[in-house]
């Protein structure tokens, strides 16, 4: 009794070849979609024509070497410090 027949099972497919191309296109297309901009609409702002443009200020503060605190070249008490500054962010809240 012959154990193995003379037809061998050789009719599988091979299926390596075809997952590489499908997850290489897999990761193209992936990769080319977050490229892609969608179109937008531009939309007309219209310009304020009350508000003029304030220049940005930088705000200086110095501590002296006995503790005199100064703000934009004004000698300041310590218990004022608070109120200053917050007035000077109230005037200029993106500062500079």
């Amino acid at each position: 009794m012959n154990r193995f027949s003379g037809s061998s099972d050789d009719s599988d497919i091979n299926l390596t070849p075809m997952l590489d191309v499908v997850f290489i296109m897999l990761i193209f297309f992936i990769v080319t979609a977050t490229f892609i901009k969608q179109a937008g609409i531009d939309v007309l702002r219209p310009d304020a024509l009350t508000d003029a443009a304030k220049p940005l200020v930088s705000v200086l503060v110095a501590i002296g070497p006995n503790g005199d605190i100064w703000i934009d070249k004004n000698k300041v008490d310590p218990e004022t410090v608070r109120a200053h500054i917050e007035r000077l962010h109230a005037e200029n809240p993106k500062g500079g």
